[in-house]
């Protein structure tokens, strides 16, 4: 039995789900919880109940639906395209609200239309705000992981501080503690002299012959993680990444890619015009971002809600290409967030590439908006 009621609005919500041809799933509320450990991002990670199975498994309450339903539909093997929804309840450790409360959302699997996709989850997101909150103004920001992506490639840092950065989008405060790092390098500290001077050298086999007798001879070889290859080749990758500078040129066209910040319709224009005044070619990513413009305003959505921020990201690690928040105009509370998640499934255990986009809906923040006046 749950702990918690449903809200008022549910079967408007349900019915919202059956319209847009949604399959309704469900997933078992104890999870394993490797997948999220892995795969959701430290801002989750942090929030998780954990507990163990009788084996020793790690399981945790569920925490989000993405992953479930995406596990889910591996497990059934169902074939693709296929859209699913959910409703049920979700265990977050929270700073205000309550441990266990009400998720829904739709996961788009398998559309090859990515931008038709795209464009449709925000549209979805959208209508069905408007129905459950009738007259309420809202406000819709958006950005675009692949994008940010194409900046970090096409200024060429070496791979170690890409995916660094890569991996901080969406957090401000550790993306720009990054950035001041590779604005002022910190020298490596405390390595042993002998692994250094193997380092400085580039002697890479001289270097793993050091760790391995080392391991020997402290007992440490027989519960190690990880190989000397492996660990050599970490520490060369630190000594790189803390030697790494980046020139002020590079920083400034960094920094004033973040600070995009435009109307939906001005986006494309104003992502074109810094390419081309940095001499940076984005490619792909750019001509996304172009195809979902336009299959919003084919898909009717109106462009003066959405606005484009270079910098905006959600903390979850699976997102690929575009995120994207709902609220009301004037309040900070999220009431939907989604976004592009096409690596997720091959890394749960998928055979074939399966493109995927989904929302959540927050149904605790929405019937506060709901009673607001």
């Amino acid at each position: 039995m749950p702990l918690i009621d449903l809200p008022d609005f549910a079967d408007d919500l349900i019915a919202e789900f059956a319209a847009r041809r949604t399959d309704r799933v469900d997933t078992p509320i104890i999870q394993p919880a490797e997948p999220f450990l892995d795969m959701a991002g430290e801002d989750l990670r942090r929030r998780i109940f954990l507990t163990e199975s009788e084996t020793g498994a790690s399981l945790c309450l569920r925490p989000e639906f993405t992953i479930p339903v995406c596990l889910q539909h591996i497990e059934t093997a169902t074939g693709t395209p296929k859209r699913y929804s959910y409703l049920g309840e979700i265990f977050r450790q929270r700073r205000e609200g309550g441990q266990e409360f009400y998720q829904a959302g739709i996961e788009d699997l398998g559309d090859r239309d990515i931008a038709s996709a795209d464009a449709r989850a925000v549209g979805d997101a959208i209508a069905i705000l408007n129905r459950l909150m009738p007259g309420k103004a809202l406000s819709v920001t958006l950005g675009d992981q692949a994008v940010f992506e194409a900046v970090v490639q096409a200024l060429g840092l070496p791979s170690g501080w890409q995916k660094r950065l890569i991996h901080a989008f969406g957090n401000m405060t550790q993306l720009e503690t990054l950035l001041a790092r590779l604005a002022s390098p910190q020298p490596v500290t405390g390595l042993d002299p002998h692994a250094l001077d193997f380092l400085t050298r580039g002697d890479e086999q001289g270097l793993v012959m050091h760790i391995d007798s080392t391991m020997q001879a402290t007992g440490y070889s027989t519960n190690a993680s990880r190989s000397p290859l492996e660990i050599a080749r970490r520490l060369r990758e630190k000594l790189v990444l803390s030697e790494t500078r980046l020139d002020d040129e590079a920083f400034r066209i960094l920094e004033e890619f973040l600070s995009l910040n435009v109307p939906l319709a001005d986006a494309s224009l104003a992502l074109a015009g810094f390419a081309d005044a940095a001499g940076l070619k984005l490619g792909t990513a750019l001509e996304r971002f172009d195809a979902r413009v336009a299959a919003l305003a084919n898909a009717g959505v109106d462009a003066a809600l959405i606005d484009y921020r270079a910098a905006f990201g959600r903390p979850l690690d699976y997102y690929t290409g575009l995120v994207f928040e709902v609220t009301v105009e004037g309040s900070a509370a999220v009431l939907v967030g989604g976004g592009r998640f096409d690596r997720l499934l091959t890394l749960l255990g998928a055979k074939d590439h399966i493109p995927a986009v989904g929302f959540a809906l927050w149904l605790d923040r929405i019937e506060t908006a709901r009673a607001a006046r």
